[in-house]
């Protein structure tokens, strides 16, 4: 079984989520149960039935977490030394070719990707297209609403 890269912070976050449904949520929604059930009849006690729900899909995120983390190879990305390459954890600054939009990308992975937070997984076209490549290099891939063209501006680790 091979192992899915994450980053350290990605780690640390998946963690983070993981103790707040343990610690939190589990208690909050046992309570609910409890106090569902002290209004009598479960068959038709909507409170009751609302928070059984929950509480299948909370045990359901805990068990797929500690899954998660559990084969989860952690890299530290400040530890890497790859030059002035692109590699899984740099943080890369890009400019569309097309449309001069700047954007700015880390490459994680497919456990940690968030596009809202810029994460983008390692297996992505994107993020392919831009392993191995250098400030100043231009790069083309194929997105879902056609081919893309970028400029690398900069790439840091942090």
């Amino acid at each position: 079984m091979s192992r899915a890269p994450i980053t350290k912070a990605g780690s640390e976050r998946l963690r983070a989520e993981l103790e707040r449904l343990k610690s939190v949520d589990r208690p909050r929604i046992i309570a609910a149960i409890a106090e569902a059930r002290a209004h009598g009849d479960l068959k038709e006690n909507a409170e009751y039935h609302a928070a059984r729900e929950q509480q299948s899909f909370t045990e359901g995120r805990i068990g797929q977490l500690e899954a998660l983390l559990s084969t989860a190879e952690v890299i530290d990305v400040t530890q890497l030394n790859p030059g002035n390459r692109i590699v899984f954890g740099a943080i890369v600054d890009l400019e569309d070719e097309d449309s001069g939009v700047a954007v700015t990308y880390q490459i994680v992975g497919d456990l940690e990707a968030d596009i809202k937070r810029q994460l983008i997984a390692v297996s992505s076209p994107i993020a392919r297209a831009l392993i191995g490549k250098s400030a100043g290099d231009s790069l083309e891939f194929t997105a879902p609403n056609g081919v893309k063209h970028y400029e690398i501006i900069a790439i840091r680790y942090e």
